[in-house]
């Protein structure tokens, strides 16, 4: 199994930044591809973001394309998200997600494609 661990979550006004940070343990961490959900009050899991295992693409939910940047760092077991130019529409518990991947460029892009989850940190941007 795999323990997810997220962090960087807070209080930002509108057009500011947040660096989210997940910490894997438990497993290689280096064969799983890993994504970013978020979810608001009243409203389903949203992909926002993912990775592949090997870093080498990446893929983004409509909504964040050109402001979020997905990243990994394998030797420290940890995958990022940073988010530049934060709209209060983009307030919601971010969490972090992880699957074993069976292909170098495939990565899924809704929840029930991953098997580990983190327990979420709350993003909240101010207008």
């Amino acid at each position: 199994q795999v323990q997810l661990v997220e962090s960087g979550g807070g209080l930002v006004q509108a057009g500011g930044s947040l660096r989210l940070s997940c910490a894997a343990s438990g497993r290689t961490f280096t064969s799983y591809a890993m994504g970013w959900f978020r979810q608001a009050p009243g409203k389903e899991r949203e992909f926002v973001a993912a990775i592949t295992w090997s870093g080498g693409f990446t893929y983004y939910g409509d909504s964040v394309k050109g402001r979020f940047t997905i990243s990994r760092d394998n030797a420290k077991h940890t995958v990022s998200l940073q988010m530049n130019s934060l709209k209060p529409d983009d307030t919601a518990v971010y969490y972090c997600a992880a699957v074993k991947a069976l292909a170098k460029v495939v990565v899924p892009t809704t929840p029930g494609g991953y098997d580990y989850w983190g327990q979420g940190t709350q993003v909240t941007v101010s207008s």
